[in-house]
């Protein structure tokens, strides 16, 4: 699980699970990518401040091609070289498209320069909607600081123009469409990667996998442990101390004609009464390739009042053999309903681990966030290769990651929800949270898109598999 803050609780183990796939044959994505059939965007921008608390990129995105743009297809970055030991937080001022429909993450580059070490990513949700040709954005009204509000120096950032205070084309950002870089000049060294996608491009048969329906009686049912899982029940982080993890609070049910699992999460406000619950794979034979889940996100408990700080996860890791140990690995998807680690509200985090130290804490890894409700059914897809790291969101992009945190060992397949602890909601009333998953799928050494994970789940359950596992022990 991913604590990006530095008031990340210690943990030994938390789980969430994603299916991964890497190394599709280039035979499976023959299209074009999606900016090669006339979409092509410019980018105009305006610094709005100078001063030293915060940075305010205004941006125009234009529609320079000859055929509609879905503007979900479009990213723009912002670089900026980072102040020593910083952080930093997102916001949208204003945007006539609605500061809801944007999103804004920080990345890491893989080739640090002299003014450029980081960049602020602006996607656009499906709500954004598309833009015609000659059409623009209008106002995006953004701003960026440090997470602490401690000042921030600006003038050394590769992106900033300090005279550009009317919009003008600005070739020190990049935009890409589907993942094509259409505009701007990166620093050197740290051009976007193209991700050619063909989401009408079946997923491509044979190759190992892990793939469970759920489809279980309860989790004493002797098949979840012959099939691989483990139902948690020892102690120790992450969340409360003194919490219990409680196994049998993972069951299983049919919701229509899909079985589900759930993992409920229940407190009255005291370490005593507080319920956590987790399932890993035993197995930590998982690496590369894809990873995939349909996880139900809530908002709210079940019953009783609401306010804690949950987390409610799908990832990946391996154990930590020493501090600061550079063959660790996790790969998160992390949702906050209520906040915490400093955040005031939910907040959905990706995070790729490269190692940490619990005591001083130090991390290394690289994040991305969304701040927003996620309430209800998502999917979850995370694919790892040899270069690159990626996170998706119901189709769409979440994050990108850098090749410095790929993983060097195999990791276990997790899901687990627990609570950071009891400060969001200090009633002793009782309460309890859901969160559901439909299934999970891993496919060895092969990258899909979303699109070909949901066909794979869809011909799964069309021949009548529930469960296999053909993914080899290490």
């Amino acid at each position: 699980m991913s604590e990006p803050k530095s008031t990340r609780n210690l943990r030994v183990r938390a789980a969430l699970a994603v299916a991964a796939v890497t190394g599709l044959g280039a035979t499976a994505l023959t299209a074009l990518p999606a900016a090669a059939a006339g979409e092509a965007v410019t980018v105009q921008y305006r610094q709005s401040a100078s001063g030293s608390d915060q940075a305010e990129p205004w941006f125009k995105v234009v529609n320079s091609g000859s055929s509609s743009v879905p503007l979900s297809q479009v990213k723009v970055r912002y670089y900026f070289k980072a102040d020593a030991g910083a952080s930093y937080t997102y916001a949208c001022s204003w945007a006539v498209k609605g500061c809801a429909n944007l999103t804004g993450t920080f990345g890491t580059l893989a080739n640090p320069t002299a003014t450029a070490d980081r960049y602020l990513e602006v996607g656009f949700t499906a709500g954004a909607g598309s833009l015609a040709p000659g059409a623009d954005t209008g106002d995006m009204q953004l701003r960026f600081h440090r997470s602490n509000w401690q000042p921030l120096n600006q003038s050394d950032d590769y992106s900033f123009g300090p005279s550009q205070t009317a919009y003008a084309n600005w070739s020190k950002v990049t935009a890409t469409v589907g993942g094509v870089q259409v505009w701007g000049t990166a620093p050197a060294g740290n051009e976007p990667t193209p991700t050619p996608t063909d989401p009408t491009t079946p997923p491509p048969t044979g190759g190992a996998a892990l793939f469970d329906d759920f489809d279980y009686t309860g989790h004493t049912d002797p098949a979840v442990s012959a099939h691989g899982w483990s139902v948690r029940s020892n102690s120790g982080g992450p969340g409360v101390p003194g919490a219990t993890w409680a196994a049998e609070n993972v069951t299983f049910a049919k919701e229509g004609t899909n079985s589900i699992m759930n993992l409920r999460t229940s407190t009255a406000g005291t370490a005593e009464s507080t319920r956590q619950t987790e399932i890993l794979t035993r197995a930590t034979k998982f690496k590369n390739g894809t990873y995939a889940a349909r996880v139900r996100f809530s908002d709210a408990p079940v019953s009783g009042p609401d306010g804690d700080r949950l987390v409610q996860t799908f990832f990946t890791i391996n154990d930590l053999k020493a501090p600061m140990a550079d063959d660790y690995a996790e790969y998160d998807f992390e949702y906050l309903p209520n906040g915490g680690w400093g955040e005031p509200a939910n907040i959905l985090y990706t995070t790729s681990w490269e190692t940490y130290r619990p005591d001083p804490w130090e991390a290394v890894n690289q994040h991305s966030e969304v701040r927003a409700s996620y309430a209800g059914w998502h999917d979850l897809v995370l694919t790892i290769d040899d270069n690159t790291i990626v996170y998706y969101v119901d189709g769409q992009e979440f994050g990108r990651h850098d090749a410095r945190y790929l993983p060097e060992r195999p990791m276990s397949i997790n899901f687990n929800q627990w609570l950071i602890d009891l400060q969001g909601q200090t009633s002793t009333t009782p309460r309890s949270y859901d969160q559901k998953v439909d299934y999970v799928l891993h496919v060895k050494d092969q990258v899909l898109t979303p699109a070909q994970v949901a066909a794979k789940v869809a011909a799964y359950r069309t021949a009548g598999t529930a469960f296999e596992d053909s993914v080899p022990a290490v």
